[in-house]
């Protein structure tokens, strides 16, 4: 064949490519919750949240924590973040979603990473069919941030890229090896970043168009040399929570980089949203990544005055469990044409997250009512996700609304 007849057959194979799909690159045949990604893993990502921390509670004393932290961190919240970035990175590159087979296929290694390691004891196998799911994302997003040179959003691939290595270190130490904490621990900084880092983008901008929608005329910050700073100090301090874990020097980082992400979120204009619960729950996420930041190096600057459980699961509970259902929210209602406000059960998903937060976080320093607290805020925390499941399952699993 000639090179112009070759070239004659790719446009009709494009052509007939496209017809596959509609005027956002989704596939059109198909079930509707494999026509984007946020639809099959915010769903997952409820469902696991939901169930596992009452199962957890309820064999306290039966299961490792590893067990725990792996599943919360590299199951439900590996979910949310290949949720989100499948939606966002055709957004950022202008490239065609992952849809279809291709998306039902990554959903099976995510769904084989958490049959594997739950049901099966630590071994070389189960490491390497739970890493499987990871690496194929990380893999997956690098290949569009390169095919459409859309370097802004490299360092996304690179956390990406971290997450998977922190599913690996975890798992090397439950087979053989004592790394302290290190996977857990790079795990938790990663997701952290990534909050600062896209938490840092979306706050403002979804608060400014909520603003300037209602005339509002005080508009939260530009990107500037405060925002540069809480975010280079951000990354020094997790690095060394990482490396370094309680030591002076990583107390000092930690609390300055509180402090300076309290102060990038107080220039958002945060208190101007209370009118819209769906809006201001992003600055509540944002807020308790401070705080948990801040906790953190407390913890370290002054053993015994706040305990490091306390600041982690504001970090985790907190931080992590609210701004991902402040995302799942919005992009489940934005990305099915629905109008993105909180109905009432919205509403309670953000007040059950909160009521949870707060009671787990309570739980060490009220040493007394410790298992009374910490049942409560499980069951709370837990329970926000399970309504998730229940409000917005049927919009995930039916077709986008047309005007």
């Amino acid at each position: 064949m000639t090179r112009t007849g070759d070239r004659s057959a790719l446009r009709r194979q494009r052509a007939a490519g496209n017809r596959d799909r509609d005027g956002r690159g989704r596939v059109r045949g198909g079930p509707a919750i494999l026509q984007y990604g946020f639809r099959p893993f915010f769903l997952l990502a409820a469902l696991q949240a939901g169930l596992v921390i009452p199962a957890w509670l309820a064999l306290f004393h039966a299961v490792p924590i590893a067990w725990h932290s792996h599943e919360m961190i590299f199951g439900y919240l590996g979910a949310v973040i290949a949720g989100f970035v499948l939606t966002a990175v055709p957004n950022w590159t202008g490239r065609l979603p992952l849809s279809g087979w291709p998306l039902a296929g990554l959903v099976g290694l995510w769904l084989a990473g958490r049959i594997a390691y739950d049901t099966a004891g630590p071994s070389w196998t189960v490491m390497v069919i739970e890493l499987a799911f990871p690496v194929v994302l990380a893999g997956s997003v690098w290949r569009e941030v390169v095919a459409g040179r859309n370097w802004r959003n490299a360092p996304v691939a690179a956390m990406l890229t971290l997450f998977a290595l922190a599913d690996a270190l975890h798992l090397l130490e439950s087979v053989r090896f004592d790394l302290g904490g290190a996977g857990t621990r790079l795990g938790l900084a990663t997701v952290a970043m990534l909050i600062a880092l896209i938490g840092g983008r979306i706050v403002p901008s979804f608060t400014r168009n909520w603003l300037v929608k209602r005339g509002g005329t005080a508009l939260p910050a530009s990107f500037g040399r405060l925002d540069k700073a809480a975010l280079a100090t951000t990354g020094a301090a997790l690095l060394c929570w990482v490396a370094l874990p309680e030591r002076f020097v990583t107390g000092v980082l930690l609390a300055v980089a509180g402090l300076l992400l309290a102060l990038r979120l107080a220039r958002w204009q945060g208190h101007r949203t209370f009118g819209e619960p769906i809006v201001v729950v992003l600055h509540a996420g944002y807020f308790w990544l401070a705080l948990s930041l801040a906790l953190l190096g407390a913890a370290y600057l002054a053993p015994g005055a706040v305990p490091e459980s306390a600041a982690i699961h504001a970090l985790t509970a907190g931080a992590i469990g609210t701004m991902t259902l402040a995302v799942m929210t919005r992009a489940s209602l934005g990305h099915t044409g629905r109008a993105i406000e909180a109905d009432g059960w919205t509403v309670a998903i953000y007040g059950l997250v909160t009521l949870g937060t707060l009671f787990r976080v309570l739980a060490p320093v009220l040493a007394a009512q410790y298992m009374a607290l910490l049942m409560t805020g499980g069951a709370l925390w837990g329970g926000a996700f399970l309504v998730f499941a229940g409000r917005y399952g049927p919009i995930l699993l039916t077709r986008r609304k047309t005007a």
